[in-house]
């Protein structure tokens, strides 16, 4: 099966470390691209960033609009009801993303899986519910849709997971990302949750604190 056309950006030459980075409803693999400059990476070891672009699908609180999505939204309150389907098919498709990297010579420790909203519902799935011990989530303005189904495997409680949320944010709550917080630990995970004064988007101090992650995760 062919893989999801990504765009693809390097930092170096011969990077040991990917990082799979899935945008949110409506948008492509180019929307987060841009930041990676930002992220000022150039002390660490080379990094593949890839930006997969999702399927187009129709998305029903749009009226059914055919758009890039991850999976459908069928409630403008969006953990009401999940399109389990379509959200366990985006996963198993960046999972081969994921599987054509390890086959490239970076191991799955040293890959990183970020997402921003729907996109960080499905990089939950593809981290916490698998038996990888992946070498961080970076979940962005999202929510753990699958939790009720997640195997929290012992091996991914030692994954470094950052949280972030806009407490204006009002596509995804605040309290949805508490959610998320709140079952993990209580799964024994450790983590970090920090929040924006921002609605459902990014800004520039949560962008240098993914790159303070970054530079502390990644190691030679």
């Amino acid at each position: 099966m062919e893989l999801l056309p990504a765009r693809v950006i390097e930092t170096g030459s011969n990077p040991s470390y990917a990082v799979i980075w899935l945008h949110g409803l409506g948008a492509d693999g180019n929307d987060f691209a841009p930041i990676v400059p930002e992220l000022h990476l150039e002390e660490v070891v080379p990094i593949r960033f890839i930006f997969p672009h999702a399927p187009q699908i129709s998305v029903t609180v749009n009226g059914g609009f055919v758009m890039p999505a991850w999976y459908d939204i069928y409630d403008m309150q969006i953990d009401r009801r999940i399109d389990l389907e379509g959200l366990n098919r985006s996963a198993g498709q960046v999972n081969r993303l994921i599987e054509a990297q390890i086959e490239q010579g970076i191991a799955a420790e040293r890959i990183i899986v970020a997402g921003f909203s729907q996109g960080g519902a499905v990089a939950f799935e593809i981290v916490l519910n698998g038996t990888r011990r992946f070498g961080g989530l970076l979940a962005m303005s999202t929510y753990f849709a699958t939790a009720g189904n997640a195997l929290c495997a012992d091996n991914t409680k030692s994954i470094p997971i950052e949280i972030h949320h806009g407490l204006h944010d009002q596509v995804v709550p605040e309290q949805l990302g508490q959610k998320s917080v709140t079952f993990l630990k209580s799964k024994g995970y450790q983590l970090t949750y920090r929040t924006y004064p921002m609605d459902h988007s990014v800004c520039v101090e949560q962008i240098r604190d993914i790159g303070r992650w970054f530079s502390h995760i990644i190691s030679p």
